[in-house]
This record gives C-alpha cells, structure tokens and sequence, in this order.
C-alpha cells in the first residue's frame, strides 16, 4: 500500500477508535491521525507476531481495518494514560 492509503486508513482508523473508546481525548485530529498511522503498524505486527498472519493484506481488506482499528486503541489508551497523568 502507498503512503496516501496509510495516511487514509490511519485517519479513519484512528477516528473509530476514539468512538469506541468512550472519555475526553487531549488530542486533535493530527493527534488522532498520527495514532491511526502507528496503530496500523502495531496492529499489523501484532497479527504477525502473535497469530502468525499477515494481517495488512490490502486497503479494502478487512483484516486490515481491524488491526489497524485495534492498534489505534491500544495506542489510544496509552496516550490517555501518559496525558492523563501529566493534566
């Protein structure tokens, strides 16, 4: 996938994350990009790592959505964590 195609999904991904995350978020949407962004990665080398699959297959795929989904959550509630204790 191309640069735009991650920066597309991390936007998305990072947004439906911070919707199924309930709670007040410090960041904006650069902030939400930019975990979207980190949280495909980690998803995706979660699913390598873990259940031994290539779970980044393609843009429309849905194993991409959801490690990137679940990724973006995890980083989520790390930020909120790290922020949470300097507010």
């Amino acid at each position: 996938m191309g640069i735009i195609a991650w920066i597309i999904i991390g936007l998305l991904a990072g947004a439906i994350a911070k919707a199924l995350m309930p709670g007040r978020d410090p960041g904006g949407v650069i902030i939400t990009m930019l975990i979207g962004v980190a949280g495909g990665l980690l998803g995706g080398w979660l699913g390598k790592v873990i259940f031994h699959v290539h779970s980044i297959n393609g843009f429309f795929h849905l194993s991409t959505w959801i490690a990137a989904i679940v990724g973006s959550m995890i980083l989520l509630a790390i930020y909120r964590v790290i922020t949470g204790r300097r507010a």
